[in-house]
């Protein structure tokens, strides 16, 4: 979540105040249309609804519309009968079970059916939870990794040993900001050449008796390529046999775990592979739901231990948790059992494939246009990634990212981490909703903008750091 702070610039006079249209004023026999509400400290009196509904919705009409937003993985489209169940339960806490029994039932077999898509050994077995997101779920699977680490090495432990996790430099920022807060030595491989995610060897090789795992991401948010789960988890095999270190493997299928299991069911990266003791996934991404949900499975009890999970007593019952939060609304969950019950599997293959076709077919027509080459092709995530071709000079991908918002397309520019910073790139998601008929509007923009941008002699923006659009 984003840092605010209160009232800094011009706008924060302590009396600037919003403009009210007479009308809504007119209408409101609350409030005072002559009077209206400050913009950073609490009105004196209420007003009517349709007044502050008003104020915030005109308001809002300046954000981008999300569908058009090509930068991000979470699901902007979902059916109505979706947003009623979720109007239905937005007022239930999920935290307690003991008064919304049946909301807690439909998580209990949310978590049945993912650990029998990943295939658990033994799926009733298997143990998870819901979260907000993917974000929650790795620091739930980080915060196991680690604690399973301590308890096998107390006699050393808090002592000089400082316990390190192995990953690419391509992870998601919830790992980085997992290893800051629970003060954990993140090892990061570096990307180098054409390798833009973990090698297998390399994180081999960075491993030790301090080392709590190693992640393996399913679906890069760089590129949308899978990274070689089965491949990592080999090396780690082989180092075991080599040295007895036997390091556990963590899958953030934020994305990934969501489409694999549907479009590339010979490809072994779940629980099939002994050493992936836990897999995330986001349910508000290729899980087909509005944000944020998101699901942590492990493989048994003996990958959680016992003592992270608290019980209490003071909602009714007895309630075992597991989680960074407490209180947050049921209704994501309840849409997350409703997408599962309406698709089915044969349900989200179609629509992961239909994304995938989506993403291929783009792909190759930004490659035919001759300005740009693919990094990647949407044939794993459905997502796709490109930067300007070796003999462009006259322009760069931020000035495309730039000229597509004009248009009201949002596609994210930015560079490459550690050792490829010299790579920028334009990105590309395709989310169900996100049709061929979009992507041929897509295409025209990009047609119309490149005339333009090839007559330029130089990129307009020489600071690519201040032109980047997007963050991970």
């Amino acid at each position: 979540m984003a840092l605010h702070r209160g009232g800094t610039g011009p706008d924060s006079e302590p009396h600037r105040r919003l403009a009210l249209n007479p009308f809504y004023g007119a209408a409101d026999p609350v409030g005072d249309m002559e009077a209206a509400p400050p913009r950073h400290r609490l009105p004196e009196g209420p007003m009517a609804p349709a007044t502050a509904y008003q104020l915030v919705h005109d308001e809002l009409m300046l954000d981008g519309n999300s569908r058009l937003n090509l930068a991000t993985f979470v699901t902007t489209w979902m059916e109505p009968q979706a947003g009623a169940l979720m109007a239905e339960c937005r007022d239930k806490n999920m935290i307690d079970k003991d008064e919304y029994p049946r909301t807690a039932e439909l998580e209990r077999r949310c978590v049945a059916m993912l650990a029998d898509l990943w295939n658990a050994p033994d799926p009733t077995a298997a143990v998870g939870c819901s979260t907000t997101g993917s974000s929650e779920a790795c620091m739930l699977a980080g915060m196991a990794l680690k604690r399973r680490w301590a308890l096998r090495n107390s006699d050393r432990y808090p002592g000089a040993a400082r316990p390190n996790l192995v990953m690419g430099v391509n992870v998601q920022v919830c790992w980085e900001k997992f290893c800051t807060f629970w003060e954990v030595e993140a090892r990061q491989v570096p990307m180098e050449g054409d390798r833009f995610h973990l090698d297998p060897q390399a994180a081999a090789a960075l491993c030790d008796e301090n080392t709590i795992g190693a992640v393996a991401v399913l679906g890069s948010t760089f590129d949308g390529s899978y990274e070689p789960v089965a491949e990592i988890c080999a090396a780690l095999d082989d180092l075991q046999e080599r040295t007895g270190l036997d390091v556990p493997v963590h899958v953030d299928g934020a994305s990934g775990a969501m489409v694999a299991p549907f479009l590339d069911s010979d490809l072994v990266w779940d629980f099939r592979l002994p050493r992936v003791a836990s897999i995330n996934t986001s349910g508000h991404k290729y899980g087909l739901v509005y944000p944020g949900v998101g699901w942590a499975l492990w493989r048994s009890p003996a990958e959680l231990p016992e003592e992270l999970v608290f019980r209490v007593n003071y909602l009714g019952g007895d309630m075992p948790t597991f989680a960074l939060n407490f209180s947050r609304p049921g209704a994501q969950v309840v849409a997350q059992y409703y997408t599962f019950l309406r698709l089915g599997r044969d349900g989200y293959r179609a629509v992961q494939q239909a994304s995938r076709d989506v993403a291929r077919g783009l792909a190759e027509r930004v490659e035919a246009m001759g300005d740009f080459r693919l990094l990647s092709r949407g044939d794993e995530l459905p997502v796709f990634a490109f930067t300007t071709a070796d003999d462009v000079r006259g322009f760069d991908v931020f000035d495309v990212s730039r000229r597509l918002r004009e248009r009201g397309w949002l596609v994210p520019a930015y560079t490459f981490p550690e050792n490829r910073q010299d790579l920028a790139v334009l990105r590309i998601v395709c989310r169900n909703g996100f049709s061929a008929d979009l992507a041929a509007l897509l295409v025209e923009s990009l047609e119309e903008v490149l005339p333009e941008l090839r007559a330029q002699s130089h990129p307009t923006t020489r600071d690519a750091s201040a032109a980047t659009s997007f963050h991970h």
